[in-house]
């Protein structure tokens, strides 16, 4: 295939893609005003929900702006031959390959960094501001700014030294040692991530003897789950928004739950989500979802592997020699239509998973608990009761609140 057949496939993916996005976006809009279904009536009062629908209309075309000017930039670039000037940029300063590799994504990160850096800024402080969910001060968001930035920058930038290090080692086979090494750092990530990065931006604090342990660890001796590490975490440092997780692996694994979750629910309520998360350990989820992600990632670097030193593909962007980074540029543009059907099964996978667990609740009777608290975490951040269908299927991880309900309540 010619260079330019290559191009034109590549202008058209993103085209395509941008406007498919769009549709999707509005047909969702669309439903934002349907009428509640009868069992979510409780959820919102007259005047929450009329600002509800004031919150997300205001994110629909926000996310208007925000996507049409990233579609714009990367039509640009595109266009007017972008990835092969930065290409001749890192090449006039340095003759080392990896510095070359590493140099030419630093250059995107930063701009990139740049681009999305203002409208990160409006929605935090501006429209989350607006409807009383940011908590997080300016010196709060530089300093996190700062941190993840930095953490991002030199841990994707040794991970992808090392891949380009065994690339340069074996070419073709390089995928296999890539595959080994994404996957270990993958696994460690998730082992370490709760004890190593969260520190560096939030306070955890071991929960405290009381009602709510006890009860936690009452329900998790009688669903036969041995956790011990249940801690407290300030979300509120940034967001009224409430959540809680299970984060780590075997021994290492933690209940986490966010301050604003423990000031928004009952005892019952909470234990109720953690049954839910425990479901999902106790059904393989995590591992499952685990071993999908690792099989597609291997599926993706083999594909690659017999792409990285294609001429064609490193033409189609501008630069005649076959070029590492080049050619990985325009493989992942080529190779996201794959990427998003995957997407789409991995999806529904996951929202099976959700009604698994939720069953888990039902099979230990409190169910109800699970109900109310589902409605007060949507209540409380101000979620779309009304989602459509084509958006709930594409994009969806968790089944729409009705649903789970409706399977909560008629044992189905």
């Amino acid at each position: 295939m010619t260079p330019e057949i290559l191009f034109y496939i590549i202008l058209s993916i993103i085209i395509i893609g941008c406007i498919f996005d769009q549709v999707v976006d509005y047909k969702n809009a669309t439903w934002f005003s349907k009428p509640i279904p009868d069992i979510l009536s409780d959820v919102y009062d007259v005047e929450k929900y009329k600002k509800q629908q004031s919150y997300m209309f205001e994110n629909y075309r926000f996310g208007i702006i925000s996507s049409s000017f990233s579609f714009v930039v990367m039509l640009a670039v595109l266009l007017c031959n972008g990835f092969a000037f930065v290409n001749n940029i890192v090449l006039k300063i340095t003759d080392l390959y990896i510095l070359q590799v590493l140099l030419f994504f630093g250059i995107f990160y930063v701009a990139t960094i740049l681009i999305s850096l203002p409208f990160s800024i409006y929605e935090t402080f501006v429209i989350e501001k607006k409807y009383g969910f940011n908590t997080t001060t300016p010196q709060v968001f530089i300093t996190d700014f700062l941190k993840s930035t930095l953490l991002s920058i030199l841990l994707s930038g040794a991970l992808l030294a090392l891949i380009v290090y065994i690339y340069m080692l074996t070419h073709a086979h390089f995928w296999i040692l890539a595959w080994v090494l994404i996957t270990a750092f993958s696994l460690f990530m998730g082992v370490f991530y709760s004890t190593w990065i969260v520190p560096l931006f939030n306070k955890q604090t071991p929960l405290e003897e009381g009602e709510l342990r006890t009860a936690i660890q009452d329900f998790a001796a009688k669903a036969g789950f041995n956790i011990s590490n249940i801690f407290i975490i300030d979300g509120s440092k940034r967001s009224t928004k409430a959540n809680a997780y299970f984060t780590g692996l075997g021994k290492r694994k933690r209940i986490v739950l966010y301050d604003t979750l423990i000031q928004e629910m009952a005892t019952d309520e909470v234990v109720a989500v953690l049954a839910h998360e425990i479901g999902h350990y106790k059904h393989k989820h995590i591992y499952k979802s685990m071993i999908y992600g690792i099989i597609q990632m291997g599926i993706m670097l083999f594909i690659f592997g017999y792409f990285a030193a294609s001429n064609e593909l490193s033409a189609a962007l501008g630069v005649e020699k076959a070029t590492f980074h080049i050619a990985l540029i325009a493989f992942v543009i080529i190779y996201s239509p794959v990427s998003t059907l995957l997407d789409i099964f991995s999806n529904m996978q996951s929202r099976k998973n959700e009604y698994q667990a939720d069953n888990f609740t039902k099979e230990h009777g409190i169910s109800e608990h699970l109900i109310t608290a589902l409605k007060k975490l949507s209540s409380h951040n101000m979620s779309n009761l009304t989602p459509h269908p084509w958006c709930v299927f594409l994009e969806y991880s968790h089944p729409p609140l009705y649903e789970r309900i409706k399977k909560l309540i008629t044992n189905s």
